[in-house]
């Protein structure tokens, strides 16, 4: 299937959809998936995103449970998870107060892709010199 482009149409105020193939991603398709990676990379967003997806953590909890993470660097990890919609923050309010860190829906997707990659790793251990 080539890329195609679908007129107005009923979508209303001229706008169009690109079908694309599975060989050929259009040029929005491609942005797209290197904008959801840069959201998604890091050193530390993956491992906190696996924590995360074993359930709901305090600050301290999830630092504790990522050996060599800093403070600083957690907090603006999360944050920036938080301000893409991946991590909702529940602050209670406490003396002193109590904050929890939580995955979002969109977030729990991303379950599906951990396990594969997982699976990946598992099945690729040897060649890619993974301590097992």
């Amino acid at each position: 299937m080539e890329n195609q482009t679908i007129g107005p149409g009923s979508l209303g105020s001229g706008t169009k959809i690109v079908v694309e193939s599975d060989t050929c991603p259009s040029a929005a398709a491609v942005e797209q998936f290197h904008a959801a990676m840069r959201i998604l990379t890091g050193k530390w967003k993956g491992e906190i995103l696996w924590r995360l997806g074993q359930g709901t953590l305090r600050f301290g909890e999830l630092r504790r449970s990522i050996p060599g993470i800093t403070q600083h660097m957690l907090t603006t990890q999360l944050r920036d998870l938080e301000a893409h919609g991946l991590v909702r923050r529940t602050i209670y309010p406490e003396v002193p107060p109590r904050v929890e860190y939580e995955l979002t829906p969109s977030a729990r997707d991303l379950g599906t892709v951990f396990r594969e990659i997982r699976v990946w790793s598992d099945r690729h251990a040897a060649s890619l010199n993974l301590a097992g």
